[in-house]
């Protein structure tokens, strides 16, 4: 049997990381079941057409250079005794495991979710499944779920020429990332794409005889799949509402686990020594109120590893919570959000003061400007920031990192309005504004009041 130091169950974001970081310094391996580790945010342009499907795979030698052994097998069991046992290949042992198994799309149990046509949507196999469906001339789908992942992929079918609804039980579309008066114009920007948005609903029930022929909504709302002369399928369901983790079979160790995945703390130990685990596969807390949070993104899973990395190579690091910066392209506007939106600051029990600015992406004089707002949520009673939501027609992430950086910092309205910021004319608005300072000030008016 071959003992390893370090064993990573799981080949993704968090587990080439931490090879990158320890393959050198360790003999360790990476167990893998995947044909390749993907790029899970770039699938919907795999089905735009836009990238090939290739362009979606990370290369084995992130993980092979650096000196680990890719391992391509499922586990099946981890073992009291250290030991892991594989699908199909022998045994191995461990010194030190990291469990970074990651999600598996959520279907709901609802009837009819065993019927031909019903998919989630993360994996290379649901790629390919999609590409097949689109190849055989199904023109039409329901996509449920309007975050970021469900927007992208419905203009991605819609993009094919499928005719696309896309449902979500929110009243406006990236409820978890921006404020329903900041998503009014991307509604109105999908319709004009050819995605028809289905507000306040949730799907109930899948019915047909062997595929599915229709989506039936708690609203009373049914979405039916057009009748096919040779009884042929002509529509199928995607759903995007979600991941679960992917706890794997722990044998004679209780590791803790709750609703959204493993317990660990804030250096990624479990409650059993010399286990960890990483990664979307991981239950943890926000870092703004300290209260649990789902933060299941790529940029949470690597900061997560390299803490971990950090401190198995002997430093004392400590992560401190999700923010959940985030950003997603809705037609020929750019979004993005971190930190609270204002339901949700208001859901966690703060009493919040928003505030407004809107400027152009470039000096007003500019033939090529374009036009960026800002929504600011703060904290009435310590005047902390709370989250930001900025809608723009060029790349906001720039922008958000920054507010992100600033709520980690738990810095307050006050200190936004201090920004020191630069301006040029092709890349700002004018010197005598800017949009962080311009939302920031319009928050200290209304405090004052």
């Amino acid at each position: 049997m071959k003992n390893y130091e370090i064993v990573v169950v799981g080949g993704g974001p968090a587990g080439v990381t931490l090879s990158k970081m320890l393959g050198k310094k360790y003999n360790m391996a990476v167990i893998r079941p995947e044909n390749y580790s993907m790029i899970y945010c770039a699938l919907p342009y795999a089905i735009e057409g836009l990238i090939d499907n290739e362009k979606t795979f990370k290369s084995d030698s992130l993980v092979t250079d650096a000196g680990v052994d890719l391992i391509r097998d499922k586990v099946t069991k981890i073992k009291g005794d250290r030991t892991l046992e594989l699908e199909k290949g022998e045994p191995i042992s461990f010194e030190k495991l990291i469990i970074a198994t990651g999600t598996v799309p959520f279907i709901p149990p609802i009837p009819g979710s065993e019927l031909e046509g019903v998919s989630g949507f993360k994996t290379e196999d649901d790629l390919l499944w999609i590409q097949e469906k689109i190849s055989k001339d199904i023109n039409d789908a329901v996509v449920v779920g309007a975050g970021a992942i469900g927007i992208e992929l419905s203009q991605a079918l819609a993009f094919k020429g499928m005719n696309v609804h896309l449902v979500d039980m929110a009243d406006s579309v990236l409820p978890n990332m921006i404020d329903k008066e900041m998503a009014l114009e991307l509604q109105y920007e999908m319709s004009n794409k050819g995605v028809n948005f289905v507000p306040n609903s949730r799907v109930v029930e899948l019915k047909g005889d062997k595929f599915v022929e229709e989506v039936v909504m708690d609203s009373g709302k049914v979405i039916k799949f057009p009748k096919s002369k040779d009884g042929k399928q002509t529509g199928i369901i995607v759903f995007a509402v979600g991941t679960k983790p992917v706890i794997p079979t722990i044998e004679g160790m209780d590791i803790e686990v709750e609703r959204d995945g493993i317990i660990v703390n804030s250096k990624m130990e479990t409650n059993v020594k010399d286990i960890y685990a990483v990664g979307d596969c991981v239950q943890f807390h926000s870092g703004i109120d300290g209260k649990v949070l789902s933060g299941k993104l790529a940029t949470n899973a690597v900061p997560m590893a390299k803490i971990l990395g950090f401190n198995l190579l002997g430093q004392n690091r400590e992560y401190k919570g999700f923010y959940n910066g985030a950003a997603t392209k809705v037609g020929k506007y750019f979004v993005g959000g971190t930190g609270f939106s204002e339901k949700t600051a208001i859901q966690r029990g703060f009493e919040v003061v928003c505030g407004y600015s809107e400027v152009t992406t470039k000096f007003p004089i500019m033939p090529t400007k374009k036009n960026k707002k800002m929504k600011l949520v703060v904290d009435k009673n310590t005047h902390r920031v709370l989250g930001a939501q900025i809608v723009s027609g060029e790349p906001v992430v720039g922008r958000v990192d920054l507010l992100t950086y600033s709520i980690q910092k738990k810095s307050t309205v006050e200190d936004l309005t201090e920004l020191s910021y630069a301006s040029q004319p092709h890349q700002s608005f004018y010197p005598a504004a800017n949009l962080v300072v311009l939302a920031s000030e319009d928050v200290l008016k209304k405090l004052k009041k």
